[in-house]
């Protein structure tokens, strides 16, 4: 395993590989990564994210050309693998020629036949050493190693032991996310061997994000304990803050109840949060580093003060250990 040494992040593999101007990406959340929020990112100097998610095609191709038109810096689509649309999908980011593209939710493979021999940078979201030896086999450019402090479905690993594992594991760039809202993350995430970071829940509070104001509110309202991980029993489990909804799906864990119940409840619950602003039955979904988050900036202000502050913190570091 190869790294780059130093605290200057401007000039590593990863911004060579994705063309940017820090080495971070946005997170694909569904009906929070659109068209708006992935321009902001990648005009930040980051990689923004357009989700496909269960977006319907005519519907997605839209988002990507009005990212064009906000945007003249490289941007991509997170592909869902076990959507029904994934093969529209596919289609349009090749049609579209979008130059960069995560996946998760299922086994890459798919997407890495189809869109690789045209050009495609494909980075793989993984929560396991297992996932990341497969996809780098498969052909992967590179990892976002997940842990399950991240908001959303989860899997079963913190980011502090799952980003060491999986760079000792690969050879190709690994990508920490999860619990990262800062610098402090971002240099935690360096240290621990990644050469790049990905954002969820930080850019949920910004001024480009078109998320309800409830939802950026709740989340910056967040304390230490306000999130909850529901749907264990199910093998899919969920970080959330809670709410009624939550508190249900408690109930449903406790009985033991069928997946088709999970299903049942939490249908259209994500975008009765993020569009519609209900905070009580609605799925807000948001990572544990939401108790950081104080405040709605400009995303670009983000992205900077994010480096800035881990540049400087890792320089520092030397004065701090041996003093």
């Amino acid at each position: 395993m190869k790294h780059d040494s130093g605290a200057n992040f401007r000039e590593n593999r990863v911004t060579r590989l994705l063309g940017c101007e820090y080495p971070i990406i946005q997170g694909g959340m569904a009906w929070v990564a659109d068209a708006a929020l992935a321009a902001a990112v990648s005009n930040g100097g980051g990689i923004g994210i357009i989700a496909a998610a269960n977006m319907p095609p005519h519907l997605l191709e839209a988002e990507i050309q009005k990212a064009r038109s906000l945007t003249g810096k490289p941007f991509g689509v997170n592909i869902m693998m076990m959507s029904s649309t994934v093969d529209d999908v596919i289609r349009i980011v090749a049609e579209q020629e979008v130059p960069i593209v995560t996946t998760g939710a299922g086994s890459p493979g798919k997407v890495l036949d189809a869109l690789k021999p045209r050009g495609t940078i494909v980075i793989p979201v993984i929560a396991s050493v297992a996932q990341a030896k497969r996809v780098e086999k498969q052909g992967a450019d590179a990892v976002v190693a997940e842990g399950m402090e991240a908001g959303g479905h989860i899997g079963e690993i913190t980011t502090m032991a799952l980003v060491p594992q999986i760079t000792d594991a690969v050879e190709i760039p690994v990508i920490a996310a999860g619990g990262i809202a800062d610098g402090r993350g971002a240099a935690a995430a360096f240290a621990l061997g990644a050469e790049g970071i990905q954002v969820g829940t930080r850019f949920v509070c910004t001024v480009e994000s078109t998320v309800h104001p409830a939802y950026k509110e709740a989340v910056v309202g967040a304390r230490d304990r306000s999130n909850i991980i529901t749907g264990r029993v199910t093998g899919h489990p969920v970080r959330c803050l809670k709410n009624k909804l939550t508190a249900k799906f408690e109930e449903l864990d406790r009985e033991g109840a069928p997946i088709e119940e999970y299903e049942k409840l939490g249908a259209g619950k994500l975008r009765a949060a993020v569009v519609e602003g209900d905070m009580e039955w609605g799925s807000v979904m948001a990572g544990q580093i939401s108790a950081l988050i104080g405040d709605i900036r400009p995303t670009a202000d983000i992205i900077r003060d994010i480096f800035d502050e881990a540049e400087r913190i890792l320089n520092e570091l030397p004065g701090k250990v041996y003093r």
